[in-house]
């Protein structure tokens, strides 16, 4: 199962970030309302993130198979730095941005931030791919 969750986590980051966010602002008719929207989906997006973390968090603490129990534990710092990515973009970043303060500095700042969520989650995916004898 936490294969799975993993995968749902680095996948919702990869298409919120990568593709539907670029595609609002592309196709709305201004960046006004392509930054509100996509102000929105990043919100939904965090709390994507720390359930799915909270999830694999539990999984490697539960009496699942030990294979699965292992695979987890030896992701535990991705998905502990992941979440914390999420929750410092959603509360430290995103007020700036929408109180437009500084916007070039703080849009690179959140930028980095959720590349480097997606980073994590990738690897976490990684880290839970079972291992082929």
């Amino acid at each position: 199962m936490s294969v799975w969750v993993a995968a749902l986590w680095w996948g919702s980051l990869t298409t919120v970030g990568f593709y539907v966010v670029p595609m609002l602002f592309a196709n709305l008719p201004s960046p006004a309302i392509a930054g509100n929207m996509a102000a929105k989906l990043f919100a939904v997006q965090t709390w994507i993130a720390v359930a799915c973390g909270l999830l694999l968090l539990l999984v490697s603490r539960s009496n699942q198979p030990l294979a699965q129990v292992e695979l987890a534990q030896a992701a535990t710092v991705f998905i502990i730095l992941g979440m914390l990515l999420a929750l410092l973009g959603e509360f430290a970043v995103a007020p700036r941005i929408v109180a437009r303060q500084n916007l070039p500095l703080w849009h690179s700042v959140g930028m980095a931030l959720y590349i480097a969520q997606w980073v994590c989650a990738g690897l976490t995916f990684r880290k839970l791919q079972p291992k082929v004898a």
